[in-house]
C-alpha cells in the first residue's frame, strides 16, 4: 500500500519560506554603541588583569610587608609599622654605602653610554660601506649571554695578567687591583654595562633618525650648514623625545644593576660586592638582606625606597630633558 500525505494547511509554505524578522534600525544602533564601548575594554582586559596580578599586588604586598617584622626564622608575624625604614634612614651605613656605590657605577655607565650610542648611531646613519654589517654588529653584544661578557671582561680586569693591566705596564703605570678599589671597580664595571647597552641604545637612535624627513637636510646642505652643524641643530632637536624615553629606560635600568657587580665578584659572598662593600649596589644589597640575613620584612623596605629612588630620578631626568628642549 502507497502511504497517504496529509495536505498542508493553506499558508504553510508561504509561512516556511518567510525571513527571519530582523532587528529594528534603533535597536541595530543600540548594538553599535554598545559594541563600540565594550570592544576595546575587551581587548585590554588581560593586561590589566595580568598587571594586577603581577603588578600591583607585588607593590601592595611589598608595603605590608615592610610595615612588619617578617622572617622564615620567626613563626608568627608583628607590625612594626615605620620602624623599618628608621633603621634604614638612621642606623644602616652598609645601605647608604650601597647607594652611594649604585649611584657612581650609574654616573659612570649611563652618560657615556648614551652620548657614545648617539654618536655611533649618526654615524651609521649615513651612507658608508658594509653599512648593514655594522648594524647587525652593534646588536650583538645584546644577544650576548650577560655571564660570558662578565666572564670576559673580568679576565680583561684581572690583577696578575689582565689585558688592561698590561696595557697600563706599557705607558708606566703600575698594575691596579680592579676588584680592591672602589673607583676603579665602577670603572669596571660601568665599561661592562656600556659594552653591553651602548648598541641597544645606538639602534633606538638609529630608527629614530631614519624617520628624519630628508629633504631638512637637503635644505640645510644648501643653506651652506655643516654636517656638524645638521647634527646640532637638525637631529639632536628631532630625538628630544627618544632621547627622553633612553634616558628613563637606562635610569631604571642603572639604579637595578645587579648581574654585572654580582659576575665581577670572585671568590664567596658575591652579594657583599667585594671585601668591604665597595662595588655592592642596592639590589645586591636587597638580597644580602632578604636571602642571607632572613629579614624579609627589612628587605621590603629597602624594595620601597629603591622604587621610590627610581621614580624620583626618572621624574627629575624627565623635568631636566624638558627644561633644556624648552629652552632651545
Amino acid at each position: 500500500m502507497s502511504s497517504l500525505k496529509t495536505p498542508a494547511p493553506p499558508g504553510a509554505s508561504a509561512r516556511r519560506s518567510r525571513p527571519a524578522p530582523r532587528h529594528s534600525p534603533a535597536r541595530r544602533r543600540q548594538l553599535n554603541r554598545l559594541d563600540l564601548r565594550v570592544t576595546p575594554y575587551v581587548f585590554v582586559l588581560p593586561f590589566f588583569v595580568l598587571f594586577a596580578i603581577f603588578g600591583v599586588y607585588p607593590i601592595v604586598y611589598t608595603f605590608w610587608i615592610a610595615m612588619t617584622d617578617r622572617s622564615p626564622m620567626n613563626a608568627t608575624i608583628s607590625f612594626v609599622g615605620l620602624d623599618n625604614f628608621v633603621e634604614l634612614f638612621t642606623n644602616d651605613p652598609q645601605f647608604w654605602n650601597a647607594v652611594v656605590n649604585t649611584f657612581g657605577m650609574f654616573a659612570l655607565s649611563t652618560i657615556p653610554q648614551l652620548v657614545i650610542a648617539l654618536l655611533l648611531a649618526n654615524a651609521l646613519n649615513r651612507r658608508i660601506r658594509g653599512q648593514m654589517f655594522f648594524r647587525l654588529a652593534i646588536a650583538m653584544p645584546i644577544i650576548t649571554s650577560t655571564a660570558v661578557v662578565a666572564l670576559i671582561f673580568s679576565m680583561i680586569y684581572a690583577r696578575e695578567f689582565g689585558l688592561m693591566n698590561w696595557l697600563l705596564d706599557l705607558v708606566g703605570v703600575g698594575p691596579i687591583d680592579w676588584r680592591a678599589n672602589r673607583f676603579a671597580s665602577w670603572f669596571a664595571i660601568a665599561t661592562m654595562v656600556d659594552w653591553r647597552w651602548v648598541g641597544y641604545n645606538a639602534l633606538i637612535y638609529l630608527a629614530a633618525m631614519q624617520s628624519i624627513n630628508k629633504d631638512v637636510y637637503e635644505a640645510a646642505a644648501l643653506d651652506g650648514a655643516s654636517q656638524r652643524r645638521q647634527f646640532w641643530s637638525i637631529t639632536i632637536p628631532q630625538l628630544r623625545p627618544t632621547i627622553i624615553f633612553t634616558l628613563i629606560i637606562s635610569t631604571i635600568g642603572g639604579l637595578q644593576l645587579f648581574t654585572e657587580p654580582l659576575m665581577f665578584t670572585s671568590g664567596s659572598g658575591a652579594l657583599s660586592g667585594g671585601t668591604e662593600g665597595q662595588f655592592q649596589t642596592i639590589t645586591m644589597y636587597l638580597l644580602d638582606v632578604m636571602n642571607q640575613r632572613f629579614r624579609w620584612g627589612y628587605a621590603g623596605a629597602v624594595a620601597l625606597v629603591l622604587f621610590l629612588l627610581i621614580a624620583s630620578v626618572s621624574f627629575l631626568n624627565y623635568l631636566l630633558a624638558r627644561r633644556i628642549s624648552s629652552d632651545k
